[in-house]
């Protein structure tokens, strides 16, 4: 068989050995990556790749390998869903570093975390004062998780006695010129309301439209494909010197 051809069959094979495997691990792993979830896809994926390109050896030993790699941490991943002790070992726990702001340099020294490391994770935080940290705990993915102080923390509406009017989510109605007719049924619209409204704002059709979403409170925000934006200053824009 053609080697070109070989090698397109044995990447196919790898492609959605790795798709399949990927939907059966489930999110987790591509949320925040542990240290053991990087070295885990390195050699997954490797191991895809050495079957699609090692055409010196047979395919089917490096299916084999990716195979054993997935199971195992099936199996990993049940037990740790099972028993919380043998999730504690097997994936680590939360490390607290700093407790009523004092630094737990005990924690810190068997962690191997540095005090720069620590002042670098809170300045991500938007926290450039350690004196305003109350607690900060290390997760077993390397992030740090931070709660200031009472008097640092930033005001709520219930601190001012306000009841906040209920955001909720956007719904997409139009999206890249389709519509969404099932999103429009459940909004308790038809398409008759939909051309009323397009009408109403210049557009004769949703094939018009790139994006248009309707809010909770009935408010739409339409994208149409021809932006119409007027340039009132043409030294808004640089042109060709």
């Amino acid at each position: 068989m053609n080697e070109a051809l070989v090698e397109m069959v044995r990447g196919l094979i790898g492609f959605f050995s790795l798709l399949i495997f990927a939907r059966l691990l489930g999110k987790q792993q591509v949320s925040q990556l542990t240290f053991f979830d990087y070295v885990l896809g390195i050699t997954v994926g490797s191991t895809a790749s050495s079957l699609t390109t090692d055409l010196t050896s047979r395919a089917w030993p490096h299916w084999v390998g990716l195979v054993t790699w997935i199971v195992c941490v099936l199996i990993l991943q049940y037990i740790t869903l099972k028993s919380r002790y043998a999730a504690k070992y097997i994936s680590g726990e939360p490390t607290i570093l700093v407790m009523n702001g004092n630094i737990m340099e005990g924690a810190m020294r068997t962690m191997r975390y540095r005090a720069t490391d620590l002042l670098e994770q809170l300045r991500e935080k938007g926290v450039f004062d350690l004196s305003q940290v109350a607690y900060a705990v290390l997760e077993t993915d390397g992030q740090l998780s931070v709660l200031k102080k009472a008097q640092h923390q930033p005001v709520t509406p219930q601190d001012l006695n306000m009841t906040p009017q209920y955001g909720g989510m956007c719904v997409e109605i139009i999206y890249d010129g389709k519509v969404m007719t099932q999103n429009l049924r459940d909004l308790g619209k038809d398409h008759g309301w939909l051309r009323a409204e397009l009408a109403a704002r210049g557009y004769r059709g949703p094939e018009e439209i790139f994006m248009l979403l309707v809010d909770p409170q009935g408010q739409l925000f339409i994208d149409p494909y021809k932006d119409r934006v007027k340039i009132t200053d043409p030294g808004d824009f640089p042109g060709p010197s």
